[in-house]
Parts: structure tokens; C-alpha cells; sequence
């Protein structure tokens, strides 16, 4: 401090704010020790609401933030305490360093929360809604704010499925892409991926950017009815953003067109504008398909490379390909469900049907684990053993002997969870393979005994459970 300068009281106090509160955990620390009788008095609310006064009064401060916006004259002033902020931004501290007023320029969407983000720096909290979210991750961003960066980060990861009137997510993983941000990146794609069918009913399916739409056209875990409906939704994309000409044929040659029934097939043939336009860029697509629907899958693999995505079905939720399962009070005993699916999407295959059984335990134990039924075992320890299992899904299938030669299946299992307006989403997703059963890992974490469980709805475990053919390359013929 330099020599005649008089420090103010309010920031003497403030200055010594640090120092204080060390003090006291150390005073905490020391007079916990030994006495019976200690006892904590914690006035800490009381000391955050001094400090919100501090900046709602402007008293003792220290230092001036402008807020400027580009294309307005508007200039928002907030009176701050230099030791408060530069606590924790690193950014604050060598924008202000011996300066008393600082402007800064800020896009609306943040100048219109800064006041709420200063706030943050004297209290440690901060309410948030979904649209509010980018702009204040921008800000702790900018700031280097970490703490709370990493918590707008967790607030978005678990906001996915909340109700918007525009939607959300896709700008969500925009923002994600832009920043760099690969754990929020993967958590918008899956959200999106396993809940395609209602983005692509909503406002937000036009503002799916290029990249955005080649990545999920490329995925196998989508989810949605019918690839038809994926054809459809892509269709309406291109004629409302008019992407390029090398982006409408990457997307076109995305969609699985062998997936598409024949009689679907020569339907959009004639009546889509998009495909009549530029039918160019996938006619070997086409005629690959009705090869496919016209022969077994087996005779195709002598000939045609089978184990590619073209031939993968996604994760169809139509009844020829799974069933859903909603188990009230799941807790409660083992269930069991059959149901029957379509041999696979080839049209020569579309009347064979193979039938499963699914079989669900709240409390299954391993073997190591489960009680013995003996004198020497009092019901009640038997009792405890049963409530340490956890949740197990096996499916299987109901006819042997059937030749499957060239096809596995995969065993997909959604659980949905529930959001405002009575809408289900798709949360948690298992996949497992015909050489396995049961469900690796089926709601391992889940708490079924909790009506509050984030797995239940209305104390029901919505399951949809999705059976589809994998086919393999065989010997080829000569």
C-alpha cells in the first residue's frame, strides 16, 4: 500500500476477509478436540447475506465493472469489491490489478446475466434455467471461473431431458463442439441418438447443423420408429436448410434404404421431390436394397459384403422388431414377458417370426451369494442376504433348433425416465449379444425400492426391449 494512502474501513475488513476465516477453522479445529460438550455455531448465511448487501448497496467498493454490448448505447455499471473477485478469476484479478473501473464488452445474452454471474463471487450460488445455461458457461469460461464452470457444465449434463418450448439440446452440443467440450459433446449425441424420433419432431430439427446430422445418420443406436421416418425427417431437413449439394448426398447415401420395406421403397421413388431430384447419387443404394429384399440374407452374403451398416438395423421401436415392457411396482417379485419378432428386415424373411422370453428379477443373487436354507440360518439373515441382490434382465429365445447360420442378434434393452407434459425418454440403453443372456449391468445403481428412483415412473419401470439380426460375410461364391 502506498505511504499516506488511508484505507477505507470496508475494504480494511475486506482485505482481512481471508486471514478471518482461516481464524475461524482453525479456532473450530482446535476446540473440537477432547471436549464432549463442544459444539458447532455456524453464522456463515449470515455473513453470505452481508456480502450480497455489500454489492447490492455498493458499500465499501472498491472497484467498477461497465458492461457494454456491441449496437447499443446501453452501459450496465456494477459496483464490486476487487478482493472478492479476484479470489476466484485469476482474469479479474489482471483486468482490474491498480485500476478502479474496467470495461467490458459483452454479446446481450451475457451482459444480460452479469449482474447474476457477479453475484455468484459474494455468495457461492446461482439459480439456473435452461436458457441461461450457455451464456453463464460463457462467462465462467471467459473468467476462468472453474468451480462454476464445471457446475453449468454437470447442470446441462443432467438437464438433457427437461422441457423446453424450443428445445435445447442441439444447441447444447453446438456449443459443446465450439468449446471443445467432448464429455458434454458425447452426452447431447447419445441424448439425441437414443431420443431421435421426438428431435425430430420439434423446433429444433431445422436447426441441426451439417455435421450434426452426417454424425447421427452414421449411428446404429438410434432411436426412432422406422427408417422411414428417418427418410421423411431428413427430407423435410434438406428442404428447409437447403445444405449444399456434397452434404445432400452424404446424407441420402446415410439412410439404410435394405431397412425400408419394397412396396416403401418404390413409394418414395415417386412421390419424394428429394429423391427424384437427385436419385443419381444413390441408385446403386437402390437397387442394392430390392437385392436384398429378393433373396435370403444367406444366399446375399455368397455374393455382397452383409457386415456393414447398410444392413444394421438401428433401434426400431415398432412392434416387428421388440415390445415394451412397463412392470408396475417392480420391486416387488419376478416378472416375465414373450414376444415375437420379424427373422429379419429382409422381405423374404418378413413371415418368420422368432419368439422370446424375457425374464426380470428385482433381487437376484449370484450363487456365491444366495442363502442356505438351513437351521443353522435364522429367516431373518435370509431375509437381509435377498435385499443385498440387485436387478437382473435375461432374454432368450424361445425356439431351438431353428438354423441361424450367418446372423446373430443383439439384444437392446431402453429404459425410459419421464419429463414434464407426460413425455418418456430414453435415459439408459444395454446391448448384449446372442452368445449372452442377460443384460450386462442391468440397473446396477438403480434404488427399485425408492418410489423417487430416477429409473421409475409412477413406481413403473418402463422398459423397451429390441431384438435385431446381425448378419456375417460367408464363404463367397465363385
Amino acid at each position: 500500500m502506498e505511504r499516506g494512502h488511508r484505507l477505507h474501513p470496508g475494504r480494511r475488513w475486506l482485505t482481512l476477509l481471508p486471514w478471518l476465516l482461516l481464524t475461524a477453522h482453525a479456532a473450530h479445529k482446535s476446540d473440537t478436540g477432547g471436549d464432549a460438550a463442544t459444539t458447532l455455531i455456524n453464522h456463515s448465511s449470515m455473513v453470505i447475506q452481508r456480502l450480497q448487501e455489500l454489492l447490492q448497496n455498493g458499500n465499501a467498493s472498491d472497484s467498477t465493472l461497465r458492461i457494454r454490448t456491441s449496437n447499443s448505447d446501453e452501459v450496465k455499471v456494477i459496483h464490486t469489491h476487487q478482493l472478492l473477485l479476484t479470489l476466484q478469476s485469476d482474469v479479474f484479478e489482471g483486468l482490474l490489478g491498480n485500476k478502479s473501473a474496467v470495461t467490458l464488452q459483452e454479446p446481450p445474452e451475457c451482459a444480460i446475466l452479469f449482474e447474476k454471474f457477479i453475484r455468484y463471487f459474494y455468495c457461492g450460488e446461482i439459480t439456473l434455467q435452461l436458457n441461461q445455461a450457455i451464456p453463464l458457461h460463457r462467462l465462467a469460461s471467459k473468467y476462468r471461473v472453474s468451480a462454476l464452470q464445471k457446475g453449468v457444465t454437470d447442470y446441462m449434463k443432467t438437464h438433457l431431458a427437461s422441457e423446453s418450448s424450443q428445445g435445447h439440446v442441439v444447441s447444447w452440443y453446438h456449443y459443446a463442439v465450439g468449446t471443445g467440450d467432448e464429455t458434454l459433446q458425447e452426452s447431447c449425441l447419445k441424448f439425441l441418438a437414443w431420443n431421435l424420433s421426438t428431435v425430430m419432431s420439434s423446433n429444433e430439427w431445422v436447426t441441426v447443423s451439417d455435421d450434426l446430422m452426417i454424425s447421427l445418420l452414421q449411428r446404429s443406436d438410434l432411436v426412432l420408429q422406422s427408417e422411414l421416418e428417418l427418410f421423411a425427417a431428413v427430407e423435410e431437413w434438406v428442404n428447409r436448410n437447403n445444405p449444399n449439394v456434397s452434404i445432400i448426398e452424404k446424407v441420402l447415401r446415410s439412410i439404410r434404404y435394405p431397412m425400408i420395406p419394397p412396396s416403401q421403397l418404390f413409394q418414395i421413388q415417386k412421390q419424394s421431390a428429394l429423391l427424384m431430384s437427385h436419385q443419381h447419387f444413390v441408385q446403386d443404394l437402390l437397387f442394392q436394397a430390392f437385392q436384398f429384399h429378393s433373396a435370403s440374407p444367406l444366399h446375399l452374403a455368397k455374393y455382397f459384403e452383409v457386415n456393414c451398416s447398410m444392413f444394421i438395423p438401428r433401434n426400431y421401436l415398432s412392434s416387428s422388431w421388440g415390445s415394451q415392457w412397463i412392470i408396475n411396482n417392480p420391486a416387488r417379485d419376478d416378472r416375465s414377458l414373450s414376444f415375437q419378432t420379424q427373422l429379419g428386415p429382409s422381405n423374404y424373411d418378413s413371415s418368420k417370426k422368432i419368439t422370446w422370453n424375457a425374464l426380470f428379477s428385482p433381487r437376484w443373487l449370484p450363487v456365491s451369494l444366495r442363502p442356505v436354507y438351513s437351521e443353522s440360518v435364522s429367516s431373518g439373515s435370509q431375509s437381509n442376504r435377498l435385499e443385498e441382490g440387485r436387478p437382473r434382465l435375461v432374454v432368450t429365445s424361445a425356439m431351438s433348433g431353428l438354423d441361424f447360420a450367418g446372423v446373430t442378434f443383439q439384444k437392446t434393452v431402453l429404459v425410459g425416465v419421464r419429463r414434464q407434459q407426460g413425455k418418456v425418454f430414453v435415459k439408459h440403453v444395454y446391448s448384449v449379444h446372442q452368445s449372452t443372456d442377460e443384460v450386462s449391468d442391468f440397473l446396477v445403481h438403480a434404488d427399485l425400492q425408492k418410489r423417487t428412483s430416477e429409473y421409475l415412473i409412477d413406481n413403473s419401470l418402463h422398459l423397451h426391449i429390441i431384438v435385431k439380426p446381425i448378419y456375417h460375410s460367408i464363404i463367397k461364391a465363385k
